[in-house]
């Protein structure tokens, strides 16, 4: 008989270095007690899915990565912590430079320090001896002998050094992704300061992860077009028709409507009791990486009715919500709505564009002619003397038809929430027209979609045409 296998602790050292350089996935497996002594590993699919896509990088075949997934499933740790000490150590390419950024350097800086304790542990130095100078080895930022480096900042202040991987883990915070000025930071991050943060333009990558918290987010803006990102989405809670698959070869395993990602760690009893505490918009963003539930959230649009025509008409209102940007960024809208002699509400009319203000304003004037003196009008007057210009502009436009400025009050939530309750009543029809495909898709994702013109000028019109007095001083005419 064969004499039994004898190995020394170096033979076990070499295997174990060459099992954890096979895969970043074998490398968290065994490094995890460093990071977490006392807490057990538990393994789920989607820790095998994300190695994946982020070896793809390390090998090449990648360099540019958004990750959408929800919180608690190692998304931090593996993408900041795990992946570059590999790279260090198993992959033996210490000489790689990277960027943590995110939007609170407290929270780049934790995953910094983690990463060099890791690196520094006696199980690390064991296996892959990487020393880092004395001279930079901060907890924001580190250099190894290779000249290898890991730097840690907030992401306004992204600037000065360039790596070979910039990680951006959460871009927004829930709280700043429903301002918009918040989110417009941010994507001029992603446009003009991120690229000039790469060493090598065509080979250095980007990775970007996130869970989905507004429509008008950093991912809403790179999957609206092409910017060769490869997009790994992986919800809490499986949608066949959302079914991830990526040019790697991935696909979801899931099959079941529901089937959730990380059950190990989130059972089914954890998520529905976390699901009732969030409410139906956070876990549409957190756990379901898209902006809006399912089934809609501010509104329950699929109780908006269709008519071909509108019966007869108490009175009709036509609501402007202004913009005045030329070819781009937010629309005017005008929402014509009237009330019917049943007691429902008809949208008989949207017009719609990205004007500037000559445009805007003829196009105002051209749609009263159209709709003609029995139509009030309304526009929203914006804060501020521009606000009060433009809207007096427009007052002396339409002079001879019977229009009105209104200052508005409240957030635009609080000025829909009106005409969403006759929603849900399925007391609102849509008069079947070229713009319902448009004005449906905003109504379903208000408010955190990218526009919400349509429905701010839908609920200034619904307010208008609501009150209990109009009978007495409107007389009934066709639309």
């Amino acid at each position: 008989m064969p004499a039994a296998l004898s190995l020394s602790s170096e033979d076990w050292l070499a295997i174990e270095r060459e099992y954890c350089a096979r895969s970043l996935a074998n490398f968290v497996r065994e490094a995890w007690h460093v990071l977490e002594p006392g807490q057990p590993y538990i393994h789920g699919w989607h820790v095998d899915a994300i190695c994946e896509h982020l070896e793809a990088i390390t090998n090449g075949d990648l360099n540019r990565l958004l990750i959408n997934i929800p919180p608690g499933t190692m998304k931090s740790t593996l993408t900041s912590v795990f992946w570059p000490a590999w790279e260090w150590g198993p992959k033996a390419m210490p000489h790689v430079r990277m960027i943590g950024a995110s939007h609170e350097q407290g929270l780049a800086v934790r995953d910094t320090r983690k990463m060099r304790n890791l690196i520094n542990s006696t199980w690390f130095q064991e296996r892959w001896p990487t020393a880092l100078t004395s001279d930079q080895n901060q907890k924001t930022f580190y250099e190894n002998e290779a000249t290898g480096w890991r730097q840690a900042c907030a992401v306004a202040s992204m600037t000065g050094k360039r790596g070979d991987r910039v990680v951006w883990d959460d871009p927004h915070s829930v709280e700043a992704a429903l301002s918009a000025a918040h989110r417009e930071t941010a994507l001029r991050v992603f446009q003009e300061t991120l690229p000039t943060r790469l060493n090598n333009p065509d080979t250095s990558a980007i990775v970007i992860v996130m869970q989905r918290l507004h429509e008008a987010d950093v991912s809403g803006f790179i999957l609206e077009d092409d910017y060769g990102y490869e997009h790994l989405c992986l919800p809490m809670e499986f949608e066949p028709e959302r079914r991830c698959t990526t040019t790697l070869g991935f696909t979801d395993p899931r099959t079941e409507d529901g089937e959730l990602l990380f059950p190990e760690r989130f059972s089914r009893e954890t998520v529905d009791r976390d699901k009732k505490i969030m409410g139906a918009m956070a876990v549409a963003g957190q756990f379901q990486q898209r902006p809006a539930p399912r089934g809609g959230g501010f509104f329950e649009w699929q109780k908006l009715g269709f008519v071909d025509t509108a019966p007869r008409l108490q009175k009709v209102v036509r609501f402007w919500d202004k913009a005045g940007t030329d070819g781009g960024g937010a629309f005017t809208a005008g929402v014509k709505m009237g009330v019917g002699q049943d007691g429902n509400f008809y949208v008989l009319d949207v017009v719609r564009g990205q004007w500037g203000a000559a445009d805007r304003e003829r196009t105002i004037r051209a749609t009263a002619e159209l709709d003609g003196h029995g139509v009030e009008i309304w526009i929203e007057q914006e804060p501020g003397s521009g606000g009060k210009e433009s809207a007096e502009a427009t007052v002396r436009n339409l002079a001879g038809y019977n229009i009105h400025a209104e200052r508005p009050t409240g957030d635009k939530t609080v000025r829909a929430e009106p005409f969403s309750v006759q929603v849900e009543a399925s007391n609102v029809y849509l008069v079947r027209g070229e713009w319902n495909q448009a004005y449906v898709d905003e109504v379903k994702t208000f408010p955190v979609g990218k526009y919400k013109d349509q429905v701010d000028a839908s609920g200034g019109a619904f307010n208008k045409i609501a009150s209990d007095n109009f009978a007495a001083r409107f007389a009934v005419f066709s639309s």
